[in-house]
């Protein structure tokens, strides 16, 4: 990068993916969704779910999310504590993350949180950065873990 503040810029527009990718799943916006990510995604979520990592087109990742969270009537993103590496050929984000999922019930146990942290890498092969890594690392989930089956 050529300035500190060129740097400065290029930091906030990484963090522009990121935010548009938690915040248009929240919004399920999945066309904001699509625009944060690659074509192709290195996709690991083995720390929730056991399942290998594996390298995913964005349409098979949102066409995921948008199932799975259907039944739900709101989710929420928090992320934070942001450390952004930027380099030539591409960028590294650390964030922590927690994710709300609410669903009224008649149990009245309506709400489920996963807790953890984000390993994200962008490229910007079309100008624009864009995640083409995304990896969730789970410390615990907290709530109802039987949420839409209560409903």
């Amino acid at each position: 990068m050529e300035s500190g503040l060129e740097m400065l810029l290029e930091r906030e527009r990484i963090l522009d993916a990121v935010n548009d990718l938690f915040v248009g799943t929240d919004e399920r916006d999945w066309g904001r969704v699509a625009s944060a990510l690659a074509p192709r995604v290195h996709f690991d979520v083995s720390s929730m779910t056991g399942a290998a990592p594996e390298t995913l087109e964005a349409a098979v990742i949102i066409a995921s999310w948008t199932e799975g969270l259907r039944p739900l009537k709101a989710v929420h993103h928090q992320t934070g504590n942001f450390r952004v590496r930027v380099m030539e050929a591409g960028a590294d984000v650390f964030c922590y993350g927690t994710a709300s999922h609410y669903l009224p019930n008649r149990s009245g146990r309506n709400t489920r949180v996963f807790v953890g942290s984000y390993d994200l890498h962008l490229t910007r092969p079309d100008g624009a950065w864009r995640i083409d890594l995304f990896r969730f690392h789970l410390k615990y989930i907290d709530g109802n873990l039987d949420l839409e089956d209560e409903g």
